[in-house]
C-alpha cells in the first residue's frame, strides 16, 4: 500500500572507521539518542572529508584523547555552524565512548572537535542545565580499536605553540569513512 510508505529509514547505529597513523578505530554512533550530533559528525565532517588529515592534538592520559579540529601543521580545520548540545541524552562519558567538545562557557558551541574517553569521566556527564554542569554530548562508542586509542594515549607528548600535551609525533586521522 502506497499510503504505508514512511520514506527512507535512517540508520540508528551508523559506523565510522577512523584510519589513523596508529591504526584503525571503528566507532558505532547512536543517532537515536544524539540525532543532531550524529548528523553533524557524519554529514558535515565525515562524508565531506573534513576529518581527513586532521590530528589528535591533545592527550590526557587516564582521561581522553582529543581530535578533529587541527591539521598536522596546527592549522585550524574548517568548521560548520555550531550545533545544539544533546548532552542530556542519558549517555555517559565512560571508557570507549566518543563525545563532542564544546566551549566550556557556551553549552551549544560544538562543531568538529571530538574526544574519546580513556576512562569513566563522570565529571563530563550532563547534570543540569547550566554551563558548569551541562556536560559533553556522548554520541557513540568505540567497537573496535580501543587498543589503538590506548596506544595514542601512551604516545610521548610535549607542550608546543599553545598546544599542551600534544603527541610529539603527529597522530594523523588519515581518513574518516562511514562503513555502515
Amino acid at each position: 500500500m502506497a499510503d504505508d510508505y514512511e520514506g527512507p529509514k535512517r540508520e540508528v547505529h551508523p559506523e565510522v572507521v577512523l584510519a589513523t597513523s596508529y591504526g584503525d578505530i571503528r566507532i558505532r554512533l547512536d543517532s537515536e539518542k544524539a540525532p543532531a550530533t550524529v548528523d553533524n559528525f557524519l554529514n558535515n565532517y565525515v562524508e565531506s572529508g573534513q576529518y581527513d588529515g586532521t590530528i589528535f592534538h591533545y592527550v590526557a592520559p587516564g582521561s581522553m584523547i582529543l581530535g578533529g579540529a587541527f591539521t598536522a601543521d596546527l592549522e585550524a580545520a574548517p568548521t560548520r555552524s555550531v550545533i545544539h548540545s544533546e548532552a542530556a541524552n542519558g549517555l555517559k562519558n565512560v571508557r570507549g565512548t566518543i563525545a563532542m567538545t564544546r566551549d566550556p562557557e557556551y553549552i551549544h558551541s560544538a562543531t568538529n572537535q571530538f574526544f574519546i574517553n580513556l576512562a569513566d569521566n563522570p565529571n563530563l556527564d550532563h547534570v543540569e542545565d547550566d554551563e558548569a554542569k551541562y556536560g559533553y554530548c556522548v554520541f557513540g562508542e568505540v567497537i573496535e580499536g580501543m587498543d589503538v586509542v590506548d596506544k595514542i594515549a601512551a604516545a610521548p607528548v610535549k607542550d608546543a605553540d599553545g598546544f599542551p600535551s600534544m603527541p610529539v609525533d603527529a597522530v594523523v586521522i588519515k581518513t574518516a569513512k562511514r562503513v555502515r
